[in-house]
């Protein structure tokens, strides 16, 4: 089997602090892999050493068949990178946005203009070419953003929290874009809250105090723990893990309320 992603004991400290602690795992390529945890956990610090920008203290890996220490430059050749935060120029048109990223990749012009257009109808992003990035919406920016991030046609796309503060349509929409770049051959980690999002991922990794706790297929975490719902199965592990006294689900908290006779 192909992996797209194989880390062996890739640990990362700051000082006395260990933001990553021993982490070992294998994505196979063309999956989606969710990658779950508590703010604070580790997860931008692993996913800032798969991307080849920050060295580990100890470990080793490959991304895409390179060695995540000596090809580092390689690694960020064939990945894209999409972050929570709007990051591309609000000054620039969409497609001059698109343009300048194709120029940092050094797409030849006849193709850059190929790819901008492929990229304008993945994006459906048709009559907003000359549109001002900073007088979009949220939605629209996050597609842009993701156009941005494919312009040079990476085997990887890395998203962490792309979707957050974005409209339940934008969201689905985004994700049927995401599933469809995937039976296309591309290989996708997130990083994600939204645990129905999470569901569609076809492998969880979840982390916790810099700790791999598990990782699995999701079929596979719902017979372990005899629930089909990714969001009460977190919370048992931040519950278990961190002896917080965690209300289980929020339809509790909703029985609590009828039990005072709130309205």
């Amino acid at each position: 089997m192909e992996y797209a992603i194989s880390i062996k004991n890739l640990t990362k400290k700051f000082g006395n602090f260990t933001a990553v602690d021993d982490l070992s795992f294998d994505i196979p390529k063309g999956k989606i892999f969710g990658f779950l945890g508590p703010n604070g956990s580790g997860k931008s610090t692993t996913i800032r050493m798969i991307c080849g920008v920050l060295k580990p203290t100890s470990g080793e890996g490959k991304v895409l068949g390179y060695d995540l220490i000596k090809e580092s430059e390689e690694i960020k050749q064939n990945i894209g990178y999409m972050s929570q935060k709007f990051s591309l120029y609000e000054d620039l048109t969409v497609e001059e946005n698109l343009e300048f990223y194709g120029n940092i990749y050094m797409i030849p012009k006849d193709k850059l203009e190929e790819r901008k257009k492929e990229l304008i109808e993945m994006a459906n992003l048709r009559g907003k070419e000359k549109s001002l990035a900073g007088t979009l919406s949220g939605g629209w920016k996050q597609r842009l953003a993701l156009g941005c991030s494919l312009i040079h046609k990476p085997s990887l796309l890395i998203l962490d929290e792309p979707t957050a503060g974005v409209d339940p349509v934008s969201r689905r929409e985004f994700w049927s874009t995401i599933t469809n770049l995937v039976k296309g051959g591309i290989t996708v980690l997130v990083t994600t809250h939204y645990m129905d999002e999470a569901s569609i991922c076809d492998i969880i990794g979840f982390i916790y105090n810099s700790k791999l706790i598990t990782i699995s297929t999701t079929d596979s975490l719902y017979k372990e723990h005899g629930i089909n719902n990714l969001e009460d199965i977190f919370i048992s592990y931040v519950k278990e893990l961190s002896n917080k006294d965690v209300v289980s689900s929020f339809n509790d908290l909703k029985l609590e309320r009828q039990k005072r006779g709130d309205k």
